[in-house]
This record gives C-alpha cells, sequence and structure tokens, in this order.
C-alpha cells in the first residue's frame, strides 16, 4: 500500500507592532511573493492604518529570513 506523504513547509511570521495594533502574516517559505502582495493589500485598504513604511518594515523581516534560509543553503566556507 502506498503512503501520501506531505511535506510541509517551514512557517515563518513577519510581526509588526502599531501603537495598540499587531500585524502578524504567517506564510510558509516559497509563498515570499503571496506576502509581498498581501501588504500591498493591506496599503491599500481604509480601514487598516497600515501605510507603506509598515510595509517596508515588514518586507525587511521578509528579506532577513530569506538572507538568513540562503545561507543555510552555502557551504560553510562560502558563509
Amino acid at each position: 500500500m502506498a503512503q501520501i506523504v506531505k511535506t510541509q513547509q517551514p512557517t515563518r511570521l513577519l510581526s509588526l507592532m502599531k501603537g495598540k495594533e499587531h500585524f502578524c502574516f504567517r506564510y510558509e517559505t516559497g509563498s515570499e511573493a503571496k506576502v509581498l502582495d498581501a501588504l500591498v493589500d493591506m496599503v491599500h485598504r481604509r480601514d487598516v492604518a497600515f501605510d507603506w513604511f509598515d510595509a517596508a518594515v515588514l518586507s525587511h523581516q521578509l528579506g532577513q529570513h530569506l538572507a538568513k534560509e540562503l545561507k543555510g543553503l552555502l557551504p560553510k566556507k562560502a558563509a
């Protein structure tokens, strides 16, 4: 009997505290483009106090996650 094995990508978290609001985005590795799209969508919403600076802060966190992941893929001498 064949088994189906689900490989789950690691879950990442972007977080921003702004006044009394807490913005939290959970995403799987590999879906970073969707996260960026979601940040842009949040900027355009009028019912949420989320601006381009907030999107920049969270996209910077996203870049830090990617850099850490890429560093882990490099050979030890290159890192």
